[in-house]
């Protein structure tokens, strides 16, 4: 299967939820990220509900701290 993220084809195994992809890119911290799907943002409280699809495309962003 696979996906874009942020642009970059990402190919999965099987369908993930989108935990169990933050959870495979190994990001330890998931505060301050907000991911949308398809130009759709997904709340939180859906992360663990919402199965992946061919060909979904995927923006992750990091809040970030500075001056």
């Amino acid at each position: 299967m696979k996906i874009f993220l942020n642009n970059q084809l990402k190919e999965l195994s099987e369908p993930l939820s989108v935990s169990a992809l933050l959870q495979q890119l190994q990001l330890p911290h998931t505060r301050g990220v907000a991911i949308a799907i398809n130009n759709e943002v997904i709340s939180r409280a859906d992360w663990e509900h919402h199965r992946l699809q061919e060909n979904d495309r995927l923006t992750l962003i990091r809040a970030t701290q500075g001056g």
